[in-house]
């Protein structure tokens, strides 16, 4: 699932009336979870967290951007952070299966409607900018709001959008993509700080001082300093003393967790920190993560132990944990401190015991149906072909299949979880669909838009179980290589694991099928109808193929 996180930043930090309103405004959209509110007196100025689908996230930046607009006064306003605007900047970052060029549009997107319908400069910067020299945040906003009034007259520093005038009243919001930051702290078993900055120096990006053999800071000819780069980019690092744990920490931020993660620097400074006869205890991850990190993270860990990395994600993510000393200083919980888990909603079928699912199945509910049980059948493959190879993986004389069984575990595991997305995605798509056959149609433009609304859902119904029909042919192929080089006591198992593949396709060929007659768009009906007819060929020929494996072998 697509997911992005807007971080916006509103110069107001001592006024609740106000942060409730922006809150509020927030929480009015749909497919958005407000995951944090972050208020500074001394700063006047608060930073917001939601995440969630990127086009709701972008409609709820907008509507907090209005609503800041709205209710905060810049030529009333004092603080010490540097700011230009009542929204003084909105940077969005993408979490899961989105591009930064993706939220580099969305970006553009909202910038847009900012300028056009309320009155509102905006300035895109870092991976938005629309000049080099814009990419840096501190540039754009060099002045502050009190350079504004000038920079309105100035053709340099035309907007990217919205009228080049001075709006006194809301200044000029920055708006961006950028990549994720890690706040990450390493705890250190010494109170002294001076060591624990020394490693800090070794590591960041910028560096620490050079000196000469005697210790002579050296300078270039224009007589400042050099400085010797730290061992990673994308680091920034600072060692401190912390009162409330009686130690000291290296304090890091991470502004690229995929080029430099945090499993990487850790097993750098304990490297740093033995050299210095000092112990690193555990480590501390401040506000939230997106899965992707913790779980490199645990795979890392895992490959280190030459162990499987097929293997739930949670449970990788537990590895990470424990490798990492994440829960030293206080319980770690996955539910609050990754992302995706974060704003999962309460209510999807996927988080339903199995008895309660099958119960609520059973009812006259209009939904879950036949699509859901596709999408659980073909999540249920891929995690029988994923247990087959783990349990080939180590096992005596599979020796020569090892590096094969290796690479299918993680593959089933992939197909259990986009599968299992599958399982609610059907279901919305169901009631998406009746809710546009409710739409009023008394007058021709209402049944204009009911015709088209209709359209569009009936088309999600059909794309739902598109999909796990794709992936019920990647899952009767995993089944096929497994059966052929598997664990021979799991035999039984992988042919299952094509059996309920096969199942999961014709199901979903089923609801394809129901559904494809309500479209009017021909190209679209004949696109999807001529691919899921190969599909499903290609699907019963595959199961037949591994009927035949396990079979011969029984």
């Amino acid at each position: 699932m697509k997911l992005m996180e807007c971080v916006p930043n509103f110069s107001e930090g001592r006024d609740p009336a106000v942060l409730d309103a922006i809150a509020a405004a927030i929480k009015g959209v749909s497919g958005v979870v407000l995951l944090d509110v972050d208020p500074g007196a001394d700063t006047n100025r608060t930073v917001f967290t939601l995440a969630g689908q990127p086009e709701a996230v972008v409609e709820a930046a907008f509507v907090a951007i209005k609503k800041a607009a709205e209710l905060i006064d810049m030529s009333k306003h004092h603080g010490e952070h540097p700011r230009m605007g009542a929204t003084d900047v909105c940077p969005f970052i993408p979490i899961s299966e989105l591009t930064m060029d993706e939220c580099a549009d969305y970006a553009r997107k909202l910038g847009k409607r900012v300028g056009e319908e309320l009155g509102i400069p905006v300035y895109l910067y870092e991976n938005a900018a629309s000049k080099a020299e814009w990419r840096n945040l501190a540039t754009v906003r060099s002045g502050e709001y009190e350079a504004l009034a000038a920079k309105a007259k100035d053709p340099y520093w035309k907007p990217d959008f919205g009228p080049h005038t001075f709006n006194a009243k809301s200044g000029a919001t920055a708006i961006s993509a950028r990549e994720f930051l890690i706040a990450y702290n390493i705890n250190l078993n010494t109170r002294d700080k001076k060591k624990a900055h020394e490693i800090a120096l070794s590591i960041r990006e910028s560096g620490k001082p050079a000196r000469d053999v005697a210790g002579k800071l050296l300078k270039d000819e224009n007589g400042n300093k050099i400085n010797n780069p730290g061992l990673f980019t994308h680091c920034k690092a600072v060692g401190w003393f912390i009162d409330a744990y009686d130690r000291a920490q290296i304090s890091i931020n991470l502004t690229n967790y995929k080029i430099t993660p945090p499993h990487l620097v850790l097993d750098k400074v304990r490297e740093l920190a033995a050299e210095m006869g000092i112990q690193v205890t555990g480590s501390e991850l401040v506000g939230l993560i997106p899965k992707a990190a913790l779980v490199e993270s645990g795979k890392y860990y895992l490959e280190k132990m030459n162990e499987s990395t097929g293997i739930p994600e949670k449970m990788i993510m537990e590895t990470a944990i424990q490798s990492m000393g994440l829960a030293e200083l206080g319980p770690f919980d996955l539910d609050k401190k990754v992302i995706e888990y974060a704003i999962a909603r309460k209510d999807s079928l996927v988080g339903m015991k199995l008895d309660a699912f099958c119960d609520l199945l059973s009812t006259d509910a209009p939904a879950p149906g036949g699509g859901s049980v596709a999408a659980l059948c073909a999540a249920m493959s891929g995690s029988l072909s994923a247990m087959v190879a783990n349990l080939t993986i180590g096992k005596k004389g599979y020796e020569q299949v090892q590096d094969e069984a290796f690479a299918i575990a993680p593959l089933g595991q992939e197909i259990k979880l986009k599968s299992m997305e599958c399982i609610d995605r059907d279901t919305d798509a169901f009631y998406a669909m009746m809710d546009a056959m409710r739409l009023p149609k008394k007058t021709d433009a209402e049944i204009e838009f009911r015709n088209l609304q209709i359209e569009k859902c009936t088309q999600a119904a059909i794309t739902a179980p598109l999909e796990t029909l794709r992936l019920s042919l990647e899952a009767v192929s995993l089944a096929f290589r497994i059966a052929k080089i598997g664990n021979t006591n799991a035999l039984s198992d992988a042919g299952v694991a094509a059996l309920t593949a096969l199942c999961a396709a014709k199901a979903a060929h089923y609801n394809i099928l129901i559904n494809i007659s309500g479209i009017t768009d021909l190209a679209f009906k004949e696109a999807t109808l001529n691919e899921a007819a190969e599909l499903i060929a290609k699907c019963s020929r595959l199961a037949e193929d591994v009927e035949l494996e396990v079979r011969s072998k029984l």
